[in-house]
């Protein structure tokens, strides 16, 4: 099978795969969306479609639920959230393990089917970026930790440290920009391999490589690969080798790709004298498929929202699902308390952003609209931009709303820039069809309107950036919130999806 890197063009970082049966399995960081821990499926490596979600809510703190006490810190998980998961299957039930970094636990889910359901396992401890290894002696070891990487020896059921196990530095590094994390574990051909990233001063990210033949032996071994996709000088990084049906092995792994987010890339690679030897990170892929004729189902979709929503669709923060009702006209979410923007809005529904280009469009009715309530269509990001229908004392606006990039791309505290008004479009409908186009070639988003004469611009371009404060690729979403008082409703419908792909 034929197919070309990046092999999504959307946010799907952290990535880690098995191979199990004639499937590949991959799963990658969704921070403050839920459901979580999203699960792919694929039969090549390269083409990709939804399996399933490992919960639906971790249900541990307020501030997951965009509630927590504005006194005691934010009141959201930005930025935090899951992380970096371990996805590995022992011969029976898959695993998967990862930390939520606002709560500082490690959780532990497993499931007969990758498509779930999923059980929650008790999981003591904190194991940063963990990397899982099912030893051939039934023994269980997770790799863990940033700067300095240590291997644990779990016990059998994964619950906690095994008491006198194995507990042991790795590998360490004070390097102060990124030092050794992303760990991935592996046992091949009578060796240990444990893979990492590694970001130096000066340099592009890069992928490390460590080897021992056995786990209380010295590891030896440092960076191998630091190599480019689209001359972004953004390295292709972070990730874990995988067999092939045919046997051959590849890395998958992600690269920052601006405001699209970070985007899984597919590195051939070979064997030799026992290390990981890669020459190029191709353009075009050439690799196996074990259902040549399968077709797959896409990563992104439209959707009335009459009757339900699709599972592709994922909440900004844990939901309050006793405000979001779908009927017959669509999607109605409530508002139940006060907010400034689209980022503050509870209930706001989200799908992945794609490049290069993407364009979606929704129908917003806002006859169910309070005073000073707005619901529309967003760019989900901490500099967003936002076009919204709106419900003042005289009748109805559209009002576009951005928060403007101050050029702080690795800013992790929430952003602080103002929100501004741009434009205030008067409307005499309650019923708005809105657009949102999107090119990840300039990094921008264009609002419009439809009209009798066709899709009218609101407002110029906005510049989107990857930042850390939401550490997140943008995303299109529908979103409701009050100003002045709760109670107020929006309905939405017919949401369209379209992307470019050259």
């Amino acid at each position: 099978m034929t197919g070309m890197n990046p092999v999504i063009h959307a946010d799907f970082p952290d990535p880690d795969v098995v191979r199990v049966g004639d499937a590949y399995y991959m799963i990658s960081t969704t921070m403050h969306m839920f459901p979580g821990a999203q699960i792919l499926r694929s039969f090549d490596l390269m083409h990709w479609e939804h399996c399933g979600y490992v919960y639906d809510a971790l249900g541990e703190t307020a501030r997951q639920r965009m509630a927590g006490d504005p006194d005691e810190g934010p009141v959201h998980i930005y930025g935090k959230g899951m992380w970096a998961a371990s996805l590995k299957h022992d011969g029976q039930l898959f695993h998967a393990v990862f930390t939520s970094n606002d709560t500082g636990h490690s959780y532990h889910f497993t499931a007969e089917e990758a498509a779930g359901p999923w059980t929650r396992r008790p999981m003591a401890g904190f194991w940063y970026d963990p990397g899982l290894l099912f030893d051939d002696d039934g023994r269980v070891y997770v790799a863990h930790g940033n700067r300095t990487v240590r291997i644990t020896e779990l016990t059998a059921d994964l619950s906690e440290k095994r008491d006198g196990g194995l507990d042991r530095v790795l590998v360490t590094d004070d390097n102060p920009r990124l030092g050794w994390e992303g760990s991935h574990l592996l046992r091949h051909d009578g060796w240990y391999y444990l893979f990492c990233i590694h970001w130096q001063p000066d340099h592009m990210r890069a992928m490390g490589c460590f080897r021992a033949r056995s786990l209380d032996g010295v590891f030896e071994g440092g960076e191998f690969m630091e190599l480019d996709l689209d001359e972004r000088q953004a390295g292709v990084a972070q990730g874990g080798p995988v067999q092939l049906h045919d046997g051959s092995w590849a890395l998958f792994l992600f690269q920052d790709h601006g405001a699209v987010g970070r985007i899984p890339v597919v590195v051939p690679f070979r064997w030799v004298d026992g290390w990981p030897v890669v020459t190029e990170v191709p353009k075009q892929l050439e690799l196996p498929s074990s259902r040549p004729d399968y077709e797959y189902a896409p990563l992104y979709t439209g959707d009335d929202l009459r009757g339900g929503w699709s599972v592709l669709w994922q909440w900004n923060h844990e939901p309050s699902l006793d405000l979001v009702d779908s009927d017959e006209d669509g999607l109605h979410i409530t508002a139940d308390r006060l907010a400034g923007d689209c980022t503050q809005a509870v209930n706001t529904l989200t799908q992945r952003c794609f490049g290069p280009r993407c364009t979606a469009e929704v129908t917003v009715d806002g006859g169910g609209l309070n005073i000073g309530d707005y619901a529309g269509l967003c760019a989900l990001q901490g500099c967003f931009a936002q076009l919204a229908l709106t419900r003042t004392r005289e009748g109805f606006s559209l009002s576009l709303m951005t928060r403007e990039d101050a050029h702080a791309p690795y800013a992790i505290a929430p952003a602080a820039e103002p929100v501004c008004e741009l434009a205030r479009l008067e409307t005499p409908d309650s019923r708005v069809r809105l657009r949102a186009a999107f090119d990840f070639v300039a990094d921008t988003v264009q609002m419009a309107v439809q009209t009798g004469d066709g899709w009218r611009n609101v407002g110029q371009p906005h510049q989107l950036v990857y930042r850390l404060d939401h550490f997140m690729g943008c995303r299109v979403g529908l979103f409701m919130y009050a100003t002045e008082k709760p109670g107020g409703s929006a309905c939405f419908s017919d949401f369209a999806c379209h992307v470019k792909e050259e």
